[in-house]
C-alpha cells in the first residue's frame, strides 16, 4: 500500500551512473523511489538497497511501456510528485554513418519518452497544484557537432519540449527544469574509456543528483529552468 507520508519520485533511465545516484539521492531525502530501466538485474539489486523503492522494467522509448509502468508506480507507491527523466541512448556518428533506425531510436529515448512520461504524471500534479519534472540534458542540445547527427537533434528536441512544458506548467505550480551536463559522467564505462583521466575531469553522479534535488527544493518565486553542470577542468 502507498505510504502517504513519503513523496514519490520516479527516475526513468536507471543505470550505474547518474540514474543510481539520482535514485539514492531522492531516497535519502525521504522519497519513495520508483526505478525504471530496460534491464531488471541492476534495478532489482538497487531496490533492495533503497527501502520502500519499486523496480520496474520499461522501454522508455515505447509510450505504451511508459504508461503501463507509471500507472503501476501510482498504484503501488502513490501519485508521482517528482519525475526525473534520465533516459539516454548512445548512437553517435556523422550523418553519413548514422542509420535511420538509430536516429529514430535516439529520438524516442530522449524526446518521445519524456513526452510520454510527462503526459502520464502531469494530471495528478495539476490536481495537487504542485510537482517537479527534472530533465537530464546535454550540451548537444545547444550545438550539433559532426559526430552527433542523431544525439544532438534528439537533445535539442528534448530541450524544446522541456521549455514548452516549463512555460505552460509553471503558472500551475509545476516546476520543470533542465540540467545541461557538459562533460563526461563518471561511470564504469566512462572510466574504462578514459583510464588516464583524473577523477576531477569527470562529472560525478552524486553531484548531479544533489543538483537535481536542489532544483526540486527551490521556492516558486525563484525557479530555475536551465542549469549547467561541468567539471572545473572542462573547457567551455
Amino acid at each position: 500500500m502507498p505510504d502517504p507520508s513519503r513523496p514519490v519520485c520516479a527516475v526513468l533511465g536507471v543505470g550505474p551512473g547518474n540514474g543510481a545516484a539520482l535514485a539514492r539521492g531522492f531516497a535519502a531525502a525521504g522519497y519513495a523511489v520508483a526505478l525504471l530501466a530496460r534491464r531488471a538485474a541492476f534495478i532489482d539489486e538497487l531496490a533492495c538497497e533503497l527501502s520502500g523503492s519499486l523496480a520496474l522494467t520499461c522501454d522508455i522509448g515505447q509510450p505504451a511501456d511508459v504508461a503501463q509502468a507509471l500507472a503501476r508506480v501510482a498504484q503501488m507507491l502513490g501519485p508521482v510528485q517528482t519525475l526525473v527523466y534520465n533516459g539516454g541512448r548512445g548512437a553517435f556518428g556523422p550523418i553519413d554513418q548514422v542509420g535511420v533506425e538509430d536516429f529514430e531510436a535516439t529520438w524516442r529515448v530522449h524526446t518521445l519518452g519524456l513526452y510520454a512520461s510527462a503526459r502520464q504524471v502531469i494530471p495528478a500534479m495539476q490536481q495537487r497544484g504542485r510537482g517537479n519534472i527534472v530533465v537530464i540534458g546535454a550540451t548537444a542540445s545547444r550545438r550539433g557537432v559532426a559526430g552527433t547527427a542523431a544525439f544532438a537533434p534528439a537533445k535539442m528536441a528534448q530541450k524544446g519540449l522541456a521549455e514548452s512544458m516549463a512555460r505552460h506548467l509553471g503558472p500551475q505550480g509545476i516546476h520543470v527544469s533542465l540540467l545541461i551536463l557538459d562533460g563526461l559522467v563518471l561511470s564504469p564505462a566512462s572510466r574504462a574509456r578514459r583510464p588516464d583521466w583524473p577523477d576531477e575531469r569527470f562529472i560525478h553522479p552524486d553531484a548531479v543528483a544533489a543538483a537535481a534535488l536542489a532544483l526540486t527544493q527551490q521556492a516558486p518565486s525563484a525557479w530555475t529552468f536551465e542549469m549547467d553542470l561541468r567539471p572545473a577542468q572542462e573547457s567551455w
